[in-house]
This record gives structure tokens, sequence and C-alpha cells, in this order.
């Protein structure tokens, strides 16, 4: 006898469970794995090397920090004796420092090789200061005198030696003195020197408190044009009459100056999300412009002496990123993040998505259909029995299995409909065999019953 099927109550769960369970799994792997290439969320807190708490350096990263903190990252800022160092806290082997604030043509070919640039930031004037009333000679006529060069590994003592050995002058020549900005402002003030080099914005209050100074005046470079063709990190600028103080009429005439760029340099390994939002900063701090610079002139990708982040050309290119522009930062670095996850499963879930219906559908239909197979050979069987009612008993012993155990299978209501039309068709198959059974009573019946033989 053919093998009947044998449902289990809870066949169906399981099949479903199995299904829907195998696809979750699938997408659970499939999130693991994209979860490999998500970059790790950026750093809460990081270090910017900036300059002596006197001078503009340091007042800018002091505005860097409050724009971060308002996106939930720390910015601590280094107190440093300038440039010169804070690219060797930069470039260090113990990466003391993420960011820094650099003067142009401060490093070398190898440090900038290393380092990553995010941009210029501002113009930093190269000011020659004097005593006031004295005469003014140019720097190869400065033999002899007190220059005040900066301290050490300030980025003003790095131009100034330059400038100074172009012309021939040096310790074996001049008295070249080596001290923080303040006191050798003082000095200046009291005519203790005769030249002071001093690199800054306009806007530094130690320069607006010298050039206040009665005592004090701010000399022309006569050459300013040369020092710039002969140095490309030197840009050559006019300062106009009265700029400093109209009131006062400070400069007192168009001042020639030569002015390196200062620039915001990161390692190498600095999170990509940070370096929009650190130039998000800048061009808050720095985009409104000044006496030698428009509106949105800086931050730039222009004059600067280190290679540019491509993160950096994207922002130049196209401004922040499109999330950053809508979302808080924490927000936006997450989409950002994860959207790299989200893609390969997007591709994973669409053909899920159209697969595991049709599949879930015929997982349904299987339960019910599987019957049919079944009761076709029950009718075929009624169609060979010639009435036989041994044969018949059996098949009407099959069928009422058949019809109890289809009575337990479980299918979602959405499907019962099949179900009754399988019960229905159970149901005509039995009135089929009950006829048949009833005709074989029948001629037994019409048989003699001691001769077996029909009556006549």
């Amino acid at each position: 006898m053919p093998s009947q099927p044998n449902p289990n109550p809870k066949q169906g769960r399981a099949e479903s469970a199995g299904l829907f369970g195998g696809a979750a799994l699938l997408v659970v792997a499939g999130t693991v794995l994209a979860w490999q290439f998500v970059q790790p969320a950026p750093p809460s807190r990081i270090t910017i090397a900036a300059g002596g708490e006197s001078g503009a350096y340091y007042r800018y990263a002091q505005q860097y920090r409050d724009i971060l903190a308002r996106s939930g990252i720390t910015l601590d800022v280094l107190v440093t004796n300038g440039s010169v160092e804070n690219l060797a806290l930069l470039a260090g082997a113990a990466g003391a420092a993420d960011v820094a604030l650099i003067q142009g043509g401060v490093a070398d070919e190898a440090q900038r090789k290393g380092l990553s640039g995010l941009g210029s930031l501002f113009y930093e004037p190269v000011w020659l200061l004097g005593p006031k009333g004295r005469p003014e000679v140019p720097l190869n006529a400065r033999g002899g005198q007190r220059i005040g060069i900066g301290p050490e590994e300030s980025g003003t003592r790095f131009v100034a030696l330059k400038m100074l050995g172009d012309n021939g002058i040096g310790p074996d020549n001049a008295v070249l003195v080596g001290e923080a900005m303040d006191q050798a402002a003082a000095r200046l003030a009291a005519s203790d020197l005769d030249l002071l080099f001093a690199i800054g914005a306009a806007d530094s209050p130690l320069l607006k408190e010298l050039a206040l100074n009665g005592k004090v005046q701010v000399l022309d470079l006569p050459r300013a044009a040369a020092y710039a063709r002969r140095d490309p990190t030197l840009t050559e600028l006019t300062l106009p009459e009265g700029t400093l103080n109209l009131a006062l009429n400070i400069p007192e005439r168009d001042i020639r100056l030569v002015a390196v760029t200062a620039n915001l340099v990161a390692r190498p390994d600095l999170h990509p999300a940070l370096i929009g939002l650190l130039l998000r900063a800048a061009a808050e701090v720095h985009g409104k412009g000044g006496p030698f610079a428009k509106p949105d002139a800086f931050p730039s990708p222009l004059h600067t002496d280190f290679p540019l982040a491509p993160d950096a050309a994207r922002y130049y290119k196209n401004g922040p990123p499109f999330l950053q522009r809508y979302l808080p930062f924490w927000a936006a670095n997450l989409i950002d993040r994860l959207k790299v996850m989200l893609l390969p499963l997007i591709g994973l879930l669409i053909p899920l998505v159209k697969v595991m219906p049709p599949v879930y559908r015929w997982r349904i239909r299987s339960r019910i259909v599987r019957w049919y197979r079944e009761l076709q050979r029950i009718d075929l069987e009624l169609e060979l029995s010639s009435g036989d009612p041994q044969a018949l008993q059996s098949l009407a012993k099959r069928l009422a299995e058949m019809e109890s155990e289809a009575a337990r299978v479980e299918v979602p209501l959405s499907y019962t409909d099949q179900l009754y039309n399988l019960r229905l068709h159970m149901r005509l198959i039995a009135e089929k065999l009950e006829r048949l059974e009833t005709g074989a009573d029948d001629a037994v019946d019409a048989r003699d019953p001691g001769t077996g033989c029909e009556a006549v």
C-alpha cells in the first residue's frame, strides 16, 4: 500500500520558524560581515598644538575649542613656543598633538610628506617694528644693531633668521635677541632694541598694543616684492594708511609687508569626520575676512605647505558633508559610518523580500497539495477495483484516515479556503466510494444464496 502523508501538528510552526529563522540568520551573518568594514567612531577628545598664551594661535585655538564643544568634541589646547615646536609635537612618534597651527615655510620636505594639510587659515604679516623717530634703514644695513628675532622654536625666529641671512646679517655682525615677544616688546618700547620681528595677524593683541604705543612705529619693507619672488612661502601685502587705527592714523602711510600663511595641519590618521568639523570651525573663525583678506577667502586650499588631505579637498570642492549640514554631528557621523553596512544589507534584503513570500506560499500550499497525490491514488484504485468489496473496504479505511489527519493540518487563516477545498474533494471521493460499495452489496444480494448463481 502506498505510504500516506503523516503530518505532525507542530510541523507547520517548525517549517515557518525554519524558513524565517534561516532568513534572519542570513541577515545577521551579513550584518556581522559588513560590520567589519564600518569605520570606528571618531574620538571625542583631540589635542591641538597652538602657541604662546599671548599669541593669535592660542586665541584662535580657544575659539576652535568652543565651537567643537557644541558637537560634543573636546579640544585640548597645548601652550607651546610656536610653529617649530608645534611641528615637532605633531610629527613625533609619541603623537602628542593630533592637530597643529603651523606657520608656512617652517617644515622641511620630509616633514611635509608625513603630515596632512587641512588648508591655510589667514595671512600672518611679518611686522618690522622699531623705536619711534629713528631713521628707517633696509635690512642689509642693520649690521651691528640689536635685533629681536623671537624665542627658540618659534616661527618668527625661523623667518627672521632667513630674511636676515639673505641680507648678510647674522650673529657675527649683529646682536640677535631671542626672547619671548612680550619681553622683547618691552625692550623695544624702552629703545633697548633697534628692530623687532613679529609675526601675527593684524588683530593680535600684542601688535595692537605696540602699534598704539607712541614709542614704537611700524616700519616699511621697501623690497617686499623681491622677498616674495625669492621665497614662495611669502606673499607681498600692503597695509593701507590708518588701517590699525583711523583716529590716530596708524600707520601714517601705506606700509609694504610680506606675509606667511598659518596652516592647519593634522596627523594622517586623524578621523575623517573630524576634518570637516575642524574646517567648519575654521570657516566660522576666519571666514569673516580682515585687513588682508576678503570674506570667505579663508580657510583655503591655497598657500598651504602640506599635501592636502583627501577629505579636506572634498570639503573645499563640495562644502560640508551633506548629512552634517542638516543633522547633529553625532547623528550625521553615525549614519555616515553605517551606510557602509547598510548598502550591502539592502542588497541582501531586496532579494530576500522578493523570494520569501513565494517560498512561504509554496511551503504552506505543500501541506495541502501533498494530500491530493494520495487522493488521486485512491481515485485511480477505485476505478480499477471492479467493485471488489475487500478492496473498497481497504480504500474506505485509508480515506477515513486521510480525512482525520487532514482535519489536523495547521495553515494560516488566509489559506483555509484551500484546506477546505481539499476536505471537500475528500468528501466527494468518499461519496463515490460509498456508491461503489452500495452497488457491490446490491450485486451480492441479487445472487442465489444456495447456488451462488443469479436468480432467473
